[in-house]
């Protein structure tokens, strides 16, 4: 009931928020079917959504201060006892220090969109998409308490999907090319195992989600403005720090 109740409340307090925030919607709501096509949609495998996009594509702030985090899915599989559920384990990064956690991703809501896009001249038109849409879900990710400044993440997740010909769930990324693309949005909090102490932590593909609009100055792709550069993001991660 706890978690319950605190689901509710996150999604409460993004809702207030969203008016002084950008990026906070992957898509408007008057371009999807609002009917919850949950069931549906549950006999397709979404796993590889989480796992596609390179991690130097991937962008994350923690705390009031937009820190920079990064975070890695090392695996990400769906639960044969459970259909909306998918397991998790990655590791996260801020500044020098690395955490493992983890957790499970839980689909709540499928919606199909109104017109299908195809990009650029309409490139995808003849591959054979039969739908395209959106979902929506929760994470609940625990960092190892044995590891130093570890603590839980836990939020709202939205993702771009498509089904193509062959009748499987692909990563959406047909309009990448558009200035306004971004995907895999987690919204949420971070909570330390040790204070107790929350902070706010968003991530997601190609641009931070539901932050500040003075945050990404950038048109054509991520660009973080001076005012925040000094919080790790001058920082250059080393390549495949996960491992």
């Amino acid at each position: 009931m706890k978690k319950i109740i605190l689901f509710i409340c996150l999604v409460f307090s993004f809702n207030l928020w969203s008016q002084n925030l950008c990026r906070n919607q992957i898509l408007p709501e008057e371009e999807l079917f609002q009917k919850n096509e949950l069931n549906k949609y549950s006999k397709y495998d979404f796993a590889k959504l989480w796992t596609q996009t390179d991690n130097n594509l991937i962008y994350g702030i923690i705390g009031d201060n937009y820190e920079r985090i990064l975070i890695k899915f090392i695996s990400v599989k769906r639960n044969p006892e459970k259909n909306n559920e998918y397991i998790v384990a990655g590791k996260s990064m801020v500044n020098s220090n690395i955490c493992d956690f983890t957790g499970k991703i839980t689909i709540t809501k499928v919606q199909e969109i109104k017109k299908m896009r195809f990009g650029v001249d309409d490139e995808y038109k003849t591959t054979g998409i039969k739908n395209q849409g959106l979902l929506l879900g929760s994470y609940e990710f625990d960092e190892n308490k044995l590891q130093k400044g570890s603590g839980k993440f836990q939020g709202t997740i939205q993702s771009l999907w498509y089904l193509d010909k062959n009748d499987l769930i692909k990563y959406n990324n047909i309009e990448s090319h558009s200035d306004k693309y971004f995907n895999n949005t987690f919204i949420g909090v971070w909570k330390s195992n040790n204070s107790g102490k929350e902070k706010i932590c968003n991530w997601g593909d190609y641009r931070v989600p539901n932050v500040n609009c003075d945050f990404d100055i950038g048109a054509g792709e991520l660009s973080i403005s001076n005012k925040y550069q000094k919080n790790g993001w001058w920082i250059k991660p080393k390549s495949k720090w996960w491992l």
